[in-house]
């Protein structure tokens, strides 16, 4: 499944791991101010904000996963299968299917309130974007850098809830992934005092054991509650490099190893790529399962007033470094 998280350090970044069992040939795409969005129940978008993240590309269409626009706003979608819910059209909604969504939202909006306006006169519907890609039941954690919202469209409508954890997994839905968090209210990244009993002289015998109870398997409820701690507790930094290793290292927490989450006979769940994006300064930086080392690439280097959309193969090769 998926991880996401926001973080406030030099600048504001948001980011996600990509855990699945094959990959679809993701891109880094730049989708220039002049590229033509093509909607199916909307005008088509001419100009609109630029954007950069990771797509799936198809007959010149980017199919984002995560993405941020040139005015600060990010979105990543994640998984949320068995709960996700699209309608058939509705006449007296934006109908806007669930493909497009975050190219309607970072084409057109600029802050997270924009997008509850939209958000509020939308129906996210049902259309597949072709026979061989059927709609993903996916939610979305969005990011202006100011506020963190969880948006979920389920059968009785379109949910929005303000992320204070400032992460997402997948199921269940977000109000009890958040009010899981309760249960480990305790954890800390302190030691521990005796609370158990008085007349018993206890004592730790081991750094990290404010920490005990921390869940570290792979399922989503787990890695919400591992990557909710890890977040709260890390040590932001002051310049972008260290910023961009502390956010990876939050990713990191929470990644999935190839061969320990068996989806079917010799099929295994694992993290793919780790994307962190710059709100600030446009930049995607990404990782993947072979290649460790941070890759970059700045939207800002490109033509942002062309028509055509900009695409960077995931480099995926392991790269080792030798000092002798």
């Amino acid at each position: 499944m998926c991880t996401a998280a926001t973080l406030k350090a030099l600048d504001y970044y948001i980011g996600r791991n990509l855990d699945y069992e094959f990959s679809y040939g993701e891109q880094i795409v730049i989708t220039p101010r002049n590229y033509l969005f093509k909607f199916r129940h909307k005008e088509y978008l001419k100009q609109h904000y630029a954007i950069i993240g990771m797509a799936h590309v198809v007959d010149d269409i980017p199919l984002y996963y995560d993405a941020c626009n040139e005015k600060g706003l990010g979105i990543a979608g994640l998984n949320f299968v068995n709960n996700a819910y699209y309608h058939p059209i509705k006449q007296d909604k934006n109908n806007i299917a669930s493909f497009e969504l975050i190219w309607w939202l970072l084409a057109k909006c600029t802050n997270v309130d924009e997008v509850i306006t939209e958000l509020n006169n939308m129906n996210i519907c049902n259309d597949a974007f072709s026979d061989k890609l059927p709609p993903s039941q996916l939610h979305w954690l969005i990011s202006d850098g100011k506020k963190d919202i969880v948006v979920e469209a389920m059968i009785d409508g379109i949910k929005i809830y303000e992320n204070h954890a400032h992460v997402l997994t997948n199921n269940p839905p977000f109000d009890k992934m958040l009010f899981k968090l309760n249960d480990y209210m305790s954890l800390s990244n302190k030691q521990p005092e005796n609370t158990f009993g008085k007349e018993l002289e206890l004592e730790y015998y081991s750094r990290g054991m404010g920490g005990l109870g921390l869940p570290g398997d792979l399922s989503s409820a787990s890695r919400f509650v591992k990557a909710a701690f890890i977040r709260s507790n890390i040590i932001a930094k002051d310049n972008e490099e260290d910023s961009v290793s502390q956010f990876f290292h939050i990713l990191t927490s929470v990644e999935q190893q190839e061969g320990c989450c068996e989806v079917e006979k010799d099929k295994y769940e694992y993290t793919i790529y780790s994307s962190c994006m710059n709100l600030n300064k446009g930049i995607y930086y990404y990782k993947t399962y072979n290649n460790h080392q941070i890759m970059a690439v700045d939207m800002y280097h490109e033509d942002l007033n062309s028509h055509n959309i900009i695409c960077y193969p995931m480099e995926d090769k392991c790269k080792i470094t030798y000092q002798n």
